[in-house]
């Protein structure tokens, strides 16, 4: 056990007394600081085990029993990603952890988000390269942080997997993307990221996990996947905490 977790351990009776573990939803009593109370717990909508093989859409049920099936979107369209997997589908419960974690300051929901997102993962090797989709400094300024990149941060400690934090740039500046449809998104976004110059040998012949709070449209996420394989990475996964399903995935309050 390491330093920090020793000390960590050892305060954990003073913290709970100091501050009494609590629900970050509904601020029920509970025993442990990281979680969700029972309740609470039981209205999240994780994906099916069986869905869509490449991204999880849930699939009709007589498709379900098919590990290797595809939903209807990536075979008319076959996405240039390698997959996605998300922790939750987007409900209530999701987009009320997302809004605290991102906008509300509560950035120790990160443990417990990525927790949930590496359960959707399989093992990963130090081969595998965490990289977050970024934000434009002006944003990372008025925020305090990027909440893609604490949970890459998380992820690196519950995995093998080699964390690059500062693998992409997002060097022009974007409007909010809240309200905006699948095209009018991408339109946003085009040349807005790139590969930071001083990491493109890291990424290069890389398996890449692409870590963001919430897939929605899909344009941001598309567009880092686009620069990281015309940066020579041999394949891009996005991992995410949320997943919007929905025809245009407008009005989620997310941006």
């Amino acid at each position: 056990m390491n330093l920090s977790l020793r000390l960590s351990t050892a305060l954990k009776p003073m913290v709970d007394l100091a501050y009494p573990p609590r629900c970050p939803l509904c601020g029920d009593a509970m025993g442990t600081q990281d979680g969700l109370c029972q309740v609470c717990w039981s209205t999240l909508d994780q994906p099916v085990e069986l869905g869509c093989a490449t991204c999880q859409r849930p699939l009709d049920e007589s498709l379900t029993g098919m590990p290797d099936a595809l939903c209807a979107p990536c075979m008319k369209d076959p996405p240039p990603h390698a997959g996605i997997a998300a922790a939750t589908l987007y409900n209530d419960t999701s987009r009320r952890l997302v809004l605290s974690f991102k906008h509300g300051g509560r950035i120790a929901l990160a443990r417990l988000m990525a927790r949930l997102m590496a359960a959707r993962l399989r093992e990963l090797s130090r081969d595998y390269l965490l990289v977050p989709v970024p934000l434009h400094r002006w944003r990372i300024w008025g925020r305090g942080y990027n909440q893609s990149g604490l949970l890459a941060s998380e992820l690196a400690k519950l995995t093998d997997a080699t964390l690059q934090v500062d693998a992409l740039e997002r060097h022009r500046h974007t409007p909010s993307l809240g309200g905006l449809g699948r095209n009018d998104r991408a339109k946003v976004l085009k040349g807005a990221i790139r590969i930071n110059r001083s990491r493109a040998e890291a990424i290069t012949g890389r398996q890449i996990i692409l870590v963001d709070d919430v897939l929605t449209s899909g344009a941001t996420a598309n567009a880092c996947v686009a620069v990281l394989l015309k940066g020579g990475a041999k394949s891009v996964k996005i991992a995410c905490f949320a997943r919007v399903l929905g025809s245009d995935n407008q009005g989620t309050g997310v941006r």
